[in-house]
């Protein structure tokens, strides 16, 4: 069958999902309908705002189709009707298998990382949070357990040294939409063979887990070795950002998120999170085995900015970190 030839149903919510959606459509394939996650408030003013992917459907008059419920018995019926040859899912919920099973050609999900390695919701982040130097996208078929379905195809990238979770992220993008693609030719033609996870791995190989992060993943612990406090504040950068709270001239206390950093390892004698500053310049916090130079930051109810532009706004007589 040709790919050109398929009925394609799209599921997806944000920007990763609108990109490889537009990648698809570019392609000229037959993208017959869009599933996506219902609107929602967001935003200070909690405006009713639709995802990214429904806003792009919308421009190219695809159906939209917006279940609270994957299980009821309307959308199963719904979806059915558009005779799809194949799901493509990027960054959705969890599909019962009345959903995944529908088209013959199967469902497949595109994953930011090489798996079985980093399964889970948050991959980016615990790639870089772990120190990894590789990590990559892969196509699988859904099945009933997450993320272990059979692989199609996967892609390598390298992470940077000092790679945030922001950057990574567009590499993802980069190399996820033609993967999409690749898999869409290569299961049309029938040239893939899927391949069952444990067959990529040995029974010795601990598997990395990518959890879903919570606020309380994003604080940081000052007594970690100083690589470790720099890699997880560039693994939550941008969002949802490391933090750690502060108390300037003896009293105040405000949260401050970092965003980037660097590691200086040289041994000193200080209390982890002691801070070192020359109040215009350099801001460093001590770890046990050096110190952590910050470069950009956010105080509560301020703007992002880097150092230097901190210390001039910030009027203080001392500085330190709140310890817990």
């Amino acid at each position: 069958m040709r790919a050109k030839d398929l009925r394609i149903v799209f599921m997806g919510t944000p920007d990763l999902a609108s990109h490889v959606l537009q990648s698809i459509a570019d392609h000229g394939y037959h993208v017959v309908a869009v599933v996506t996650a219902p609107d929602r408030p967001a935003g200070r003013g909690r405006k009713v705002q639709q995802a990214p992917v429904k806003q792009y459907a919308a421009r190219k008059k695809i159906p939209v189709l917006q279940p609270e419920n994957l299980n009821s018995p309307e959308f199963i019926s719904e979806l059915q009707a558009y005779k799809a040859d194949l799901q493509v899912v990027i960054a959705f919920r969890k599909l019962p298998e009345a959903v995944w099973s529908i088209p013959a050609m199967g469902c497949f999900n595109l994953h930011a990382s090489l798996l079985p390695d980093y399964r889970g919701a948050a991959p980016i982040n615990w790639v870089i949070i772990n120190g990894e130097k590789e990590t990559g996208v892969s196509t699988f078929l859904i099945d009933h357990q997450i993320d272990t379905g059979q692989i199609l195809l996967q892609r390598k990238i390298p992470i940077g040294e000092y790679e945030t979770a922001g950057s990574l992220h567009e590499k993802i993008k980069a190399a996820g939409a033609p993967l999409v693609i690749d898999t869409i030719e290569a299961l049309a033609k029938g040239t893939v063979k899927p391949l069952q996870q444990d067959q990529l791995y040995d029974d010795d190989k601990v598997l990395n887990k990518a959890p879903k992060i919570y606020k309380e993943d994003c604080r940081i612990h000052w007594e970690r070795p100083c690589m470790e406090v720099v890699n997880l504040i560039h693994g939550l950068s941008p969002q949802p950002g490391a933090f750690c709270e502060i108390i300037f001239n003896g009293e105040d206390v405000s949260s401050l998120r970092i965003f980037i950093a660097r590691p200086q390892i040289t041994p000193h004698d200080l209390v982890p999170g002691t801070m070192l500053t020359d109040q215009k310049t350099f801001l460093h916090v001590a770890t046990p085995d050096g110190f952590v130079e910050v470069l950009e930051l956010q105080m509560a109810g301020k703007k992002r900015m880097e150092t230097q532009a901190f210390l001039r706004g910030l009027r203080f007589n001392s500085l330190r970190s709140k310890t817990h």
